[in-house]
């Protein structure tokens, strides 16, 4: 029977969530202002914050800001700290870009860094200005940054499709989804269209060429689409991290489940990169269970093999992205073999062994002085096969 030491929390995670917290309490705190498209107001929703904290004596500094001629948004500036950039010369020509290290020097209490997936000038310490952001972050300074939908790096292909445009600017989903706030600025697309046609988001030329290709008014409704699906992913996995923070075992059914089938064909990256924006399984499935496979402590049960399982969706999904950017091949590898086992002593010998093996194999080519080396990894599970003989209803799973 179980006694009440079946319920006390585990010691080992009690710990990790302690550092974990400390750690990010040393950190600044992250806002994304997002949005479906240019135009809908992210910058200047973002200076109004920035305004407010000011008027109430917070110390704020705006690191870059695009104003894009807009002079609603170039108004908002006026009073505000701003940070002289930085000027790189490249190929003879002198480019502007945002001041990392004058930046951490000032060390303000909060700082402006727009347009989150911009790619910095060659020269720059980091050649994303997300990753300038991190490091703002790591130095214990918040950030208010803004980002459109098209460039998330999940959602790059399905734009494409929908606007045949690519869009080469990318944000990894890890940077979005560890952001500690993302407010998003809406409108609908004839209001867009209305602003854009009043010059209020491009100057003239370049509006009546926007309003012809990527402006078009399905495009946008689309992307309104993406952007308010892509919040509404982000505020569930806040509600399930709140329920693992909680302890809260009971479900809470906010989201819908998702079965992705794929086959044989140049599609499937596509479906999986799509599919891997959510959990492999739906995460009511997963109960209390987090989605993080060095929380679960038995190797032998269902939820660490769900949580292999799962990682490595998610981490093909970028690989695949970013290998269809390179025009190049994921260098897999896969083996699969059915064994019938006698029972489930010589299961567990079999499992021994393996693990045995596979320990003394990676011993054996694992190379951590190789300059050009590449790190893979590699996990082994075992299940029951399914057969006709032993339909199984999936609402009778209980996943331990």
């Amino acid at each position: 029977m179980p006694t009440s030491n079946d319920q006390r929390p585990d010691p080992d995670l009690l710990l990790a969530k302690v550092k974990q917290q400390e750690a990010q309490a040393r950190r600044g705190k992250l806002r994304i202002y997002f949005g479906s498209a240019a135009g809908v107001g992210k910058t200047y929703a973002m200076l109004v914050a920035a305004r407010k904290l000011v008027s109430e004596g917070h110390a704020v500094l705006v690191g870059v800001v695009e104003t894009h001629g807009r002079a609603e948004t170039a108004a908002l500036l006026e009073g505000l700290e701003v940070l002289p950039p930085r000027t790189i010369i490249h190929r003879g020509k002198p480019l502007t870009e945002f001041d990392l290290d004058a930046a951490l020097l000032r060390h303000p209490q909060l700082i402006l860094i727009d347009e989150l997936a911009h790619s910095n000038a060659p020269g720059v310490r980091h050649p994303k200005r997300w990753q300038d952001v991190d490091e703002v972050l790591a130095a214990g300074i918040d950030v208010f940054s803004t980002l459109n939908v098209q460039h998330l790096e999940s959602l790059n292909d399905v734009v494409g499709g929908i606007t045949n445009v690519r869009v080469w600017e990318t944000v990894p989903d890890k940077v979005f989804d560890a952001a500690d706030e993302v407010v998003l600025v809406d409108i609908p697309a004839d209001e867009l269209l209305a602003r854009l046609k009043a010059g209020k988001v491009y100057v003239a030329h370049q509006a009546e060429r926007a309003v012809n290709h990527f402006f078009r008014k399905g495009n946008l409704m689309a992307l309104r689409e993406l952007a308010l699906r892509r919040t509404a992913d982000r505020i569930e996995g806040d509600v399930q991290a709140y329920r693992v923070d909680q302890s809260i075992e009971s479900v809470w059914k906010t989201a819908t489940a998702l079965l992705t089938c794929i086959g044989p064909d140049a599609g499937a990256e596509r479906v999986v990169r799509a599919a891997a924006r959510t959990y492999l399984i739906s995460p009511e499935a997963l109960g209390k269970l987090g989605a993080t496979p060095e929380q679960q402590r038995d190797r032998f049960s269902l939820g660490y093999l769900v949580h292999l399982a799962a990682r490595a969706i998610r981490d093909l999904a970028v690989l695949c992205g970013r290998a269809e950017k390179a025009g190049k091949r994921v260098s897999t590898m896969a083996l699969e073999v059915e064994v019938r086992f006698a029972s489930a002593e010589s299961r567990n010998a079999f499992a021994e062994e393996l693990a045995a093996t596979v320990a003394k194999l990676a011993a054996k080519y694992h190379d951590e002085s190789a300059s050009g080396g590449r790190k893979f990894r590699f996990f082994g599970g075992v299940y029951p096969v399914i057969t006709r003989e032993e339909p199984v209803d999936p609402q009778s799973i209980q996943i331990q």
